[in-house]
């Protein structure tokens, strides 16, 4: 009997309508295109300006997306789990509601948080239970509303963060092709450089926390990014030694969008050429549990069944990883 591994067979996207331009950021704090785009990489970035709609807005869009392209049924779906750091409310999983609303009615559901990591650890946990053989059809979608956790006074935030959602359906698969090989990290030394103080048990809602914005993502950048260059390209070299990987193996570097200059020193430290390594940051910007499904739905015309994929992740907490994937169909 051959191996069962878990393989992506569908995917689907959404993002809002609304660019938020860096030209349009100049006017709001002191800063300049020029800028940004040096450090960042960023151009723009999508936001879901609509108050009354949240994070399960984008996630249900792109959920629905994969759903038509695949032409599946919703009742086949065992599981959705809904990575993200920005849910509808503290309580009251986003993920449950998301789906009912697509019609995946014979499935449980469940919210994941490990920041920008979310759907590294989402893809990991979709393996888990396809291979142990439990269940056939799990549904990962990575989600956020960054804009509703930003200061748009803070120069330091306001310019990296935006919204979307995407999705990945993962199914059992005895080619061989599919989930391969994971390294996952985490280090709580990252606790207090990238985070939302205020909402939780530590510190509970109140006019003072409201006041002092400690409701909104709060970042010390040359610590965040230090950390990032360094783990993302050192588990995603480790990967690569750990399955005989030579640079001409591996075909695309699929990276979490959070910076062009990290993504860089990872993809230096791998020996990839630039045409292998996927980047649409310029259009979005860094939009979290979104960033790795996003960019799967933007380039998966070009990827071919057997290709090997390396992706990449760095977040709060801090949290890490990179995984080996073989895809599983032609686009």
């Amino acid at each position: 009997m051959n191996k069962i591994t878990a393989a992506i067979t569908a995917v689907g996207a959404y993002v809002p309508n609304d660019i938020l331009s860096n030209k349009e950021l100049e006017k709001m704090v002191d800063t300049n295109d020029e800028w940004i785009f040096s450090r960042t990489g960023i151009r723009e970035r999508r936001i879901l300006k609509d108050p009354t709609l949240g994070t399960s807005f984008m996630a249900i869009k792109a959920a629905r997306d994969l759903i038509a392209k695949a032409n599946i049924n919703p009742k086949e779906i065992d599981l959705v789990v809904l990575a993200t750091v920005s849910p509808d409310m503290p309580v009251a999983a986003t993920a449950v509601y998301v789906a009912t609303e697509i019609g995946a009615i014979n499935a449980f559901a469940y919210d994941l948080q490990a920041a920008c990591s979310g759907f590294l650890y989402g893809m990991s946990t979709a393996s888990a239970y396809i291979e142990s053989g439990r269940y056939k059809k799990v549904l990962i979608i990575g989600a956020d509303k960054m804009s509703s956790i930003i200061d748009y006074t803070d120069r330091t935030t306001c310019i990296i963060f935006g919204d979307g959602a995407g999705a990945v359906l993962f199914e059992p698969n005895t080619e061989g092709l599919g989930f391969q090989d994971e390294i996952l990290r985490s280090d709580g030394i990252g606790r207090h450089s990238l985070k939302i103080e205020a909402g939780g048990s530590l510190m509970p809602p109140s006019e003072e926390t409201v006041a002092s914005k400690r409701h909104f993502v709060q970042q010390d950048g040359k610590t965040v990014f230090k950390y990032a260059v360094s783990n993302m390209a050192d588990v995603s070299e480790q990967i690569m030694k750990k399955n005989n990987l030579t640079n001409e193996d591996v075909n695309w570097l699929i990276a979490h969008q959070a910076n062009k200059r990290i993504v860089g020193a990872t993809a230096s430290r791998m020996n990839l050429e630039e045409e292998k390594v996927l980047m649409n940051i310029q259009r979005y910007g860094n939009t979290t549990s979104a960033t790795l499904p996003l960019l799967l739905s933007d380039y998966e015309k070009q990827f071919k069944k057997g290709d090997n994929l390396i992706f990449a992740t760095f977040g709060g907490g801090f949290t890490w990883g990179s995984i080996y994937l073989k895809w599983a169909y032609n686009s």
